[in-house]
């Protein structure tokens, strides 16, 4: 970009050298239509250099803007695979937690079933229990003299 501000600059200071001649040649000044026709010369080369550039410059314009457009489309389609995953990040959280439930859960209700087995089985050895002890009452009631 440099390059073109400096060859504007150029440019800009041919064109006042030759608006600077043309003046005096208005004026009545001695140059000769030789020199003048080389100074409409020069005025026409910078014209066409000039606009040479100004293409040059409205086609680096138009590729810095089509490449920021693109950029642009690039971010807000980044942005929006960027929600989605963050959308699935929370989902993913909350499922964790609720398998996480889950689990206290299973591991709650496993440890009320082993409980209930192991309350189950005292309630058996204490029939059994009952059911040894009624038994020897039945023997001993004979010898100690109770009767029946």
């Amino acid at each position: 970009m440099s390059d073109i501000a400096e060859l504007e600059q150029r440019i800009t200071a041919a064109l006042e050298r030759i608006d600077t001649g043309v003046g005096e040649l208005a004026q009545g000044g001695s140059a000769d239509s030789a020199e003048l026709e080389a100074l409409k010369e020069a005025l026409e080369a910078e014209k066409t250099a000039n606009a040479q550039l100004e293409e040059r410059v409205a086609a680096i314009k138009e590729k810095q803007d089509t490449t920021i457009r693109e950029m642009e489309q690039r971010i807000e389609d980044l942005s929006a695979k960027l929600e989605e995953k963050e959308q699935e990040t929370k989902r993913l959280i909350m499922v964790n937690a609720q398998l996480r439930e889950n689990k206290e859960t299973v591991n709650g209700a496993e440890d009320t079933a082993a409980l209930q087995a192991e309350l189950d089985a005292l309630r058996q050895a204490r029939k059994a229990d009952l059911a040894e002890v009624e038994n020897i009452m039945a023997e001993l009631k004979p010898l100690i003299g109770e009767g029946g």
